[in-house]
């Protein structure tokens, strides 16, 4: 009885492990994406777009209120 050759791979290749790990990885994304962000739950809670991002671009407008941990670390500092 010969020993089977040592060169010889077993299983699938790798290309296909990792194309076949890239696709599953794929679809668990899309998936979950399609389960929890693609239909908001409060439709009544949407913002118009231009506003959301001249809020991001610009930061937050000067007359809103400070929050209170911002008060809060300017008393500890006096």
């Amino acid at each position: 009885m010969n020993p089977p050759p040592t060169d010889r791979r077993r299983g699938a290749p790798l290309w296909l492990t990792i194309s076949l790990a890239l696709v599953l990885k794929g679809a668990l994304l899309f998936w979950l994406w399609h389960a929890f962000f693609a239909h908001p739950q409060a439709q009544h809670m949407r913002m118009p777009t231009a506003q959301v991002q001249q809020h991001l671009l610009d930061g937050a407008p000067a007359s809103l209120p400070a929050s209170p941990t911002s008060e809060m670390k300017n008393d500890s500092a006096r």
